[in-house]
């Protein structure tokens, strides 16, 4: 019995290897030249996103940029994970078919970019990249455009989840934009391949079908906010669902979006049919007449006052 085990045991091993991507294909030597250069990188990345000084911020970014590329060229660099590098998004897809990087420069406090690039995963190794160029400054409405990588609606991705519809995957990305001096923004925007294996952004994937006033679907899904409001805007893997805070103005001036804060309720978006439909009021709770709302109540079934409410 011991054989078929230690055969089972080895089979698990070797699946979870190349699941979470083949690690054991690095050469060592190459192993050894990606250290060295993700220290590079690291240093490059401080100064990028912490230093005081503008000029020290663009010079590393450009830096950062032609190492990054550099690094990426060294064979199999995708199975390298980048984990001591801050202040760089490295987000693998659910699949291992790609991953996307994306970072933000601070300009100042009122003109931020974001830069990013995609790397696939090749069967030899060798480097596919997609660079991605941000053109959000020159966009009227974002919100209703379908986008190659160079006409790419830039964020820093936080997240990313998988859909598929008609045998085709789909790419929930999650986003964030500084912004502004007093507003951020959050973006969710889904990201597929056409038949050349080019990257695409946005589609007709945000449906308001289902709202009791509907309204025309959306390429992407776009919230502002007061600048540095905690606004939830992620899927939520135990709901299937992506969850999204709604936002009222604080001071009755919808107008203006930095005065918009959480009031407490979410709305949704969950997959239906290769669409995100969205849902305008995630949890209800509905009462009968005479009723309150209690998290606990204050008597048992035997009505015996429960300890946490003496």
């Amino acid at each position: 019995m011991i054989r078929p085990l230690l055969l089972i045991f080895s089979l698990c091993f070797l699946i979870s290897i190349d699941g979470i991507g083949q690690l054991n294909l690095i050469k060592q030597s190459d192993q050894k030249k990606l250290q060295e250069k993700q220290d590079t990188l690291i240093k490059l990345s401080f100064l990028l996103n912490k230093d005081s000084i503008q000029a020290t911020r663009m010079k590393a970014d450009s830096q950062f940029t032609r190492v990054l590329v550099r690094t990426l060229q060294i064979p199999h660099s995708f199975q390298f994970p980048f984990d001591s590098l801050l202040g760089i998004s490295k987000l693998y897809a659910p699949d291992s078919s790609f991953r996307i990087f994306s970072w933000n420069l601070s300009y100042d406090d009122y003109y931020h970019r974001q830069r990013g690039t995609i790397q696939m995963r090749t069967k030899d190794g060798s480097l596919k990249m997609f660079p991605l160029r941000d053109v959000s400054e020159f966009v009227d409405n974002p919100i209703d455009s379908v986008r190659d990588r160079m006409n790419w609606i830039g964020a820093y991705y936080y997240n990313m989840v998988r859909t598929q519809h008609a045998g085709k995957n789909y790419y929930t990305l999650f986003g964030f934009d500084p912004n502004g001096p007093m507003s951020s923004v959050k973006w969710i925007d889904v990201l597929h391949f056409n038949s050349k294996g080019e990257p695409v952004f946005g589609g007709p994937f945000f449906s308001y079908e289902e709202d009791s006033i509907p309204q025309k679907t959306q390429d992407r899904f776009q919230i502002e906010f007061k600048k540095d409001a905690q606004v939830l805007v992620n899927y939520i893997k135990n709901l299937d669902m992506i969850l999204v805070d709604h936002l009222i103005s604080e001071n009755n001036d919808p107008e203006n979006k930095w005065t918009y804060i959480p009031d407490g309720d979410q709305e949704g978006f969950v997959w239906k049919k290769g669409k995100w439909v969205h849902i305008d009021k995630v949890f209800t709770l509905k009462l009968k007449e005479g009723e309150a709302p209690r998290e606990v109540p204050i008597l048992d079934q035997k009505a015996n006052q429960k300890i946490g409410n003496q």
